[in-house]
């Protein structure tokens, strides 16, 4: 019997620990792999150029302690404020919606699925277009200042004299400085908006059409009280399996180009990533707690 749930909110403090746990272990995981591919390149001397420079001490054990360090506290600002802004854009937009069969996940609908996504996503690149256009604004205005001192006059019109074209006036960097500011608070949000719901939908549909004849994601959820579930287990293979074989296709231009070689590894990629994700979600939910969502 299938059961159309649709995600209402997300409990804030057990998402937002486990995320950051997790990225945090697989941040550790990329940088003993870093450290051991900076050993294997000193040791073989593929770059004499370094001298004595010892590479592994250099750069590898700072990376090794770095890594994680970057991505447990980063994936703590960005879990914390993706699902606060998912709790309060659910009443407006919708929540992501999930039709279970037992635990396998038979479909996603694809409006509010793309919807929500792309929407924090929107809100994501706003906030960023806000901090770029802070950074780039004292910019312009220090060049428009400039380009008004008399010695500027002089360098212009050697400028011109030497390559035919004419040097922006301060007025013409003053409004370039808006034109950026505009297109970063207002173009940005906007273009991610709209490419991010074609991604999404195209997420959507690809797994509701074609992966799911061959694998599905399956998330094992445990009723707590009447709406409250946690998400007990995640079953690492067949979701691995499901979510690298949508990323394989979203990927089809590489075959199509006849890289068939970033075809091949978007599929190992997504299939690593996502089964160490869901092995370490099933380790840690026991002893730092699940993840707890309102199903409704």
């Amino acid at each position: 019997m299938i059961d159309v749930k649709e995600i209402k909110s997300i409990k804030l403090t057990p998402f937002t620990k486990m995320s950051a746990s997790i990225y945090g272990v697989l941040g550790l995981i990329a940088g003993v792999l870093m450290l051991l591919t900076l050993t294997i390149i000193q040791t073989a001397g593929f770059m004499p150029q370094l001298g004595q420079f010892n590479v592994v001490t250099g750069f590898g054990i700072p990376i090794i302690i770095l890594f994680p360090i970057g991505a447990f506290f980063s994936t703590i600002v960005i879990s914390f404020f993706s699902v606060m802004l998912y709790n309060t854009l659910v009443p407006r937009l919708g929540g992501i919606k999930l039709e279970l069969e037992d635990k396998n996940v038979t479909k996603i609908p694809v409006i509010p699925y793309a919807l929500i996504l792309s929407a924090i996503g929107a809100i994501w690149a706003f906030i960023a277009g806000l901090v770029l256009a802070a950074l780039i604004s004292p910019i312009f205005s220090l060049l428009s200042t400039i380009s008004t001192l008399p010695e500027a006059s002089q360098v212009a019109a050697n400028f011109t004299n030497a390559t035919g074209a004419a040097m922006p006036t301060g007025g013409e960097f003053g409004a370039a400085g808006i034109i950026m500011s505009l297109v970063l608070i207002l173009g940005l949000p906007i273009m991610v908006f709209v490419f991010g719901f074609i991604w999404n939908a195209l997420f959507a549909l690809l797994y509701n059409y074609i992966v799911t004849r061959v694998a599905k994601i399956q998330l094992e959820f445990s009723q707590i009280s009447e709406n409250l579930h946690e998400l007990k287990n995640i079953p690492v293979i067949p979701t691995a399996l499901a979510v690298a074989l949508v990323y394989t296709l979203l990927g089809l231009l590489g075959i199509l180009s006849g890289n068939y070689a970033e075809f091949i590894a978007n599929f190992v990629q997504y299939f690593i990533q996502t089964a160490l994700i869901a092995l370490l979600y099933n380790y840690l939910a026991p002893k730092i707690g699940s993840i707890k969502l309102n199903l409704e």
